[in-house]
């Protein structure tokens, strides 16, 4: 073999031995920097929230004084909520559900869906800590903050209207809006309220809403007592039942009550009318000072009737409603 063959062969050698070198530097950076962003964002993210605990029968009858009727402190279509203390001294609010429904849902797989609500979180809604199940028993367990309905500010506190001013009512609607929209549209798979409505809207002492009672409708799904005007015609006529459409118009009424102080059996019939015809100076709650700047109101009327007025296929979804109550907050 020549010099120049030699030559020529040692070149390639070393061609082909600087090329491996190359790949294998990029291969190893590219598996340092992988590894690099896996840990980064092994770091980053949130651990899931666990899903609630189910409890003893024992352990909440002991926490609730055997659900001594001095520890109620609500009484609803779905059962009665107990003050309860648990054995780390936690103050939490137990909602035993009414026997005959658990009767008509008795092998409906109530801890399964329990156990999916409870992961709901977020500021706007009250979570869901544990529940407990034994025949004839179905108990949810909740945080309890000491928060009074909205319901009770509107309707049955003589001074409760007083104490929500237009701010105060237009911030309530608005964090109820972002409440119900992380329940449709972040939750997967999404949770249907089923129910909403001003007795399950609950404020806090710092005036924020948070929605409860969210998903339970499977307990009582054709029952009107405590439904009706809450729900639009489909539900009933068409029996599509609840739906995130059926959930916007309750939280049109809810907006209709907020804006005028009368309850859901009359409110829609007739504020509809006042809005379409601007006479805000009619619809607006005669126990507040009507403002000078109505603008903001007149908005808030608006998405009102764009949520009850249409029909399900029609209506704004929660997401384009809580955008728009943001947006007339923070103008606030």
């Amino acid at each position: 073999m020549s010099y120049v063959e030699l030559r020529l062969i040692y070149s390639l050698l070393l061609g082909i031995l600087a090329t491996s070198i190359t790949i294998f530097a990029a291969v190893l950076f590219f598996l340092c920097r992988k590894k690099a962003i896996e840990e980064e964002d092994s770091e980053s993210t949130p651990i899931a929230k666990p899903c609630a605990p189910s409890y003893p029968l024992m352990e909440i009858d002991a926490a609730t004084d055997g659900f001594n009727h001095r520890r109620i402190v609500g009484k609803g279509r779905i059962g009665t909520v107990y003050a309860a203390v648990t054995p780390k001294g936690e103050l939490v609010a137990v909602k035993r559900i009414h026997p005959r429904l658990v009767l008509n849902n008795a092998g409906f797989g109530f801890s399964s869906i329990l156990k999916w609500l409870s992961l709901a979180d977020h500021p706007h809604v009250v979570p869901i800590t544990g529940f407990s199940e034994a025949p004839g028993e179905r108990i949810i367990v909740m945080e309890f903050g000491g928060m009074l309905s909205l319901d009770f500010y509107l309707h049955q506190n003589p001074d409760g209207a007083a104490l929500l001013d237009w701010r105060r009512r237009l911030r309530i609607a608005a964090g109820a809006a972002r409440g119900l929209e992380y329940l449709h549209e972040e939750v997967a798979p999404p949770i249907i309220h089923g129910c909403v409505k001003p007795s399950n809207i609950l404020v806090d002492v710092k005036l924020c809403a948070r929605l409860c009672d969210y998903g339970l409708h499977f307990l009582a799904p054709r029952e009107r007592q405590g439904l009706a005007g809450y729900v639009d015609d489909e539900y009933w006529k068409e029996k599509k039942g609840a739906s995130k459409e059926c959930d916007v118009f309750g939280f049109g009424v809810v907006l209709l009550e907020l804006l005028s102080g009368r309850r859901s059996d009359e409110v829609v019939e007739w504020g509809l009318p006042l809005i379409r015809g601007m006479r805000l100076n009619e619809l607006l709650d005669p126990r507040l000072p009507i403002p000078t700047d109505v603008g903001p109101l007149l908005r808030f009327s608006k998405v009102a009737l764009a949520c009850v007025a249409n029909c399900r296929r029609n209506r704004p979804s929660m997401t384009q409603v809580a955008a728009i109550l943001n947006s007339i907050e923070m103008a606030l």
